[in-house]
């Protein structure tokens, strides 16, 4: 697939076939095109820096631990442990 081959802004589903590097290249490509001045290459490019991102968003999220750690303390308790609490407090 070249930069000749895709004529019209490609939909995510056209693109959800074309590989991450395949994508990258492309988007490459299309933006050098762009550049140079060319108006349809701007679309073309934006939608294939859009859908790289989107994939990347995607994969970032995936690696995300399941659950945060615990909360952080009041900075005004900074000279606590987390687990002690004020003996003289009413509560």
């Amino acid at each position: 697939m070249s930069a000749t081959d895709m004529p019209a802004v490609p939909t995510p589903s056209q693109l959800s076939h074309v590989d991450d590097d395949e994508l990258a290249r492309l988007a490459s490509s299309w933006r050098a095109l762009a550049g140079r001045g060319d108006r349809e290459a701007f679309g073309i490019a934006h939608a294939l820096e859009v859908e790289q991102r989107r994939r990347t968003r995607v994969s970032q999220l995936q690696q995300l631990p399941e659950d945060p750690g615990p909360p952080p303390r009041p900075w005004w308790k900074f000279w606590q442990p987390a687990g002690e609490r004020n003996p003289t407090s009413a509560s």
